[in-house]
Parts: C-alpha cells; sequence; structure tokens
C-alpha cells in the first residue's frame, strides 16, 4: 500500500505559452485525497487546466511513494510538499 503519491498538475501561469507540469508529493495514502490537496495545493500558483495538454490529463498520478521514501524523505501524513516542475527523480527511484 501507498504511504503517499507524486501528483503532477498542469498548472497555467501568466507569461507561458501553455501550463506546465508542477511536481507534488503528497503524504495521503488514498489515492484520489491526494489528487484533491495537490490541486488545492496547484491553485495557489495558478489556475490548473481544464482539458488534457500534451496527452497528460490535467491531475494524475506519477507514482506511489513507498513507506522508505516518505520516511527518508521525511514526508508527513497530510503534508503536500510542492516539488517544483522539474522531474523529481529524488523522489520516485527511492
Amino acid at each position: 500500500m501507498a504511504s503517499g503519491w507524486m501528483i503532477g498538475v498542469m498548472v497555467e501561469l501568466a507569461g507561458e505559452p501553455a501550463p506546465l507540469r508542477h511536481f507534488f508529493a503528497v503524504g495521503h495514502e488514498d489515492r484520489a485525497k491526494a489528487e484533491w490537496t495537490a490541486i488545492d495545493q496547484a491553485m495557489l500558483a495558478g489556475g490548473v487546466a481544464v482539458s488534457p495538454v500534451g496527452g497528460l490529463e490535467p491531475v494524475h498520478v506519477v507514482s506511489e511513494l513507498s513507506a522508505g521514501t516518505v520516511k527518508s524523505l521525511a514526508l508527513k501524513p497530510g503534508e503536500v510538499r510542492p516539488l517544483g516542475w522539474k522531474w523529481p527523480r529524488r523522489w520516485i527511484t527511492l
């Protein structure tokens, strides 16, 4: 069972020609709750895309986060950590 989720959210930013994917590490076991929590956090940066962008859904699960990953990177239960738009390899490869 996942201890957390890596969620990608397509965020529309002022000055950008297309929405950019921003990554969020979310410390919820429930996938749907993690997606909605990531959306809430993404809305602080800009609007969330309303349709697919480049074949990616506006909100999508990138991967599950194992208990070991969550523990080693100190993600607390219920915490949302914005990781920016670069691929979060450190979070996914542990």
